[in-house]
């Protein structure tokens, strides 16, 4: 199984991004081999809308099953949901490597609905 977290940076060591669809990028971790790579999301930074809808198609054209992130508005929850993926909130103070041991212990569990408004 793959998951997706949004990340500050290219490695583990990353703080988690608090932002999904303006994130800087995601670690894309797949658990049954512990390798990960990265996935740029540098084309929706400055996406003037949309980039939330955006995101969740290219994070699940990456194979992933859950995606994992500080906080995701009701477009981009619900785009996801519709993909079939489920959906984590994290505490940003996190590193992405604490998040897929959270994640692998169990310690989190599926967010019921965004956590943003549209446009925050």
């Amino acid at each position: 199984m793959k998951i997706a977290i949004s990340a500050k940076g290219r490695d583990l060591s990353a703080q988690i991004d608090p932002r999904f669809g303006r994130a800087a990028g995601f670690i894309i971790y797949d658990l049954d081999t512990d390798e990960f790579e990265y996935l740029s999301n540098s084309l929706n930074l400055q996406a003037s809308q949309g980039a939330g809808i955006q995101t969740a198609q290219n994070v699940a054209g990456a194979g992933v099953q859950a995606v994992l992130s500080g906080n995701i508005g009701p477009k981009a929850f619900t785009a996801l949901q519709s993909g079939g993926l489920d959906i984590y909130l994290l505490d940003n103070s996190k590193t992405v490597n604490q998040a897929v041991q959270a994640f692998k212990n169990g310690e989190i569990h599926p967010a019921s609905g965004a956590s943003k408004p549209g446009h925050w």
